[in-house]
């Protein structure tokens, strides 16, 4: 019996393909295990080990975005919620990526437009973002800005075409890299919100013609928001002109304020707005408002 063990071929010896020269794997070979988990090491030792393949590391770094734009100028925005100063933002406007953008908001802030963000309002706080109402193209606010040679409403018409024209074509040339990330700050050009134009029929000179009356108002150039998260989505109504140097906490602590309930989800919200109930819109306006008065007390250019 003890001859018949004896002469019982040794296991066979298993040819191993060599790792992949990035993986530094000390693979033990049969002579070096145990008979018991020879049965059990050697199915797992030939499993295909997952490398990633050059094409996948090069995809990876296409999509990498690049480093932060340089910024040639910086504004700053003093902020009070209900009449208590809560600090200042500072904000480095970027000069090649959106100087027309850059250049509206500057002249915004320091009032070189006739007017500015001084004693406005921030209107909407979200989860990702807070926006502020910008200046009005109309009133007391239009009227200010043709006195002190800011051209009033025509004026303003032209800067914020300006500026729209700015975010197309810089949609047009998208690099797969989100622009709306985190502490930037972007003005907004188009409202995503705003229901498509109500389609009614009029007589006019005895016949029956179709019209279309467009629902609520394009903003006007001026309104900004300041991001709080990255927001992909913000790129497709918001032009990006500078992000925040200084000052996140305070823009964190305005996005902390206690807002009115959205109720957008309402199945009569919706199907209002779905027929271009001016009622809809008008109470959307009021969603994700803050009930206490969150405002720009001061703002300029620091250099």
């Amino acid at each position: 019996m003890k001859h018949l063990l004896y002469s019982l071929p040794s296991p066979p010896q298993f040819l191993l393909p060599p790792p992949p020269p990035h993986l530094h794997l000390t693979i033990p070979t049969p002579s070096t295990l145990p008979r018991r988990s020879l049965t059990v090491a050697l199915p797992l030792l030939l499993l295909p080990v997952a490398v990633p393949s050059l094409a996948a590391t090069e995809a990876i770094e296409t999509n990498a975005c690049t480093p932060a734009k340089p910024t040639i100028k910086t504004a700053f925005l003093d902020v009070a919620i209900d009449g208590q100063p809560v600090g200042r933002i500072a904000i480095g406007l970027y000069g090649d990526a959106a100087p027309v953008g850059a250049s509206r908001f500057a002249s915004l802030v320091s009032g070189a437009a006739g007017i500015s963000y001084r004693r406005k309002e921030f209107v909407k706080i979200m989860p990702n973002y807070v926006q502020h109402a910008g200046v009005r193209s109309y009133g007391a606010d239009a009227e200010l800005a043709a006195r002190r040679g800011g051209g009033g409403d025509g004026a303003g018409a032209a800067a914020a075409d300006a500026v729209a024209a700015e975010w197309e074509a810089a949609a047009a040339r998208r690099d797969g890299c989100a622009k709306s990330v985190a502490g930037s700050v972007g003005i907004v050009v188009r409202d995503p919100a705003k229901p498509p134009p109500k389609t009614k029929i009029v007589a006019k000179k005895g016949r029956l013609e179709v019209e279309e009356e467009e629902v609520g108002k394009d903003p006007n150039g001026t309104e900004f928001v300041i991001v709080t998260k990255d927001s992909p989505e913000l790129d497709d109504s918001v032009l990006v002109v500078g992000r925040v140097l200084e000052g996140m906490d305070v823009v964190e602590r305005i996005g902390r304020v206690k807002t009115v309930q959205d109720n957008t989800a309402s199945p009569y919200f919706r199907v209002a707005k779905l027929i271009g109930d001016k009622r809809a819109v008008v109470a959307e306006r009021g969603f994700n408002r803050p009930y206490s008065k969150v405002i720009v007390t001061n703002c300029g250019l620091s250099d």
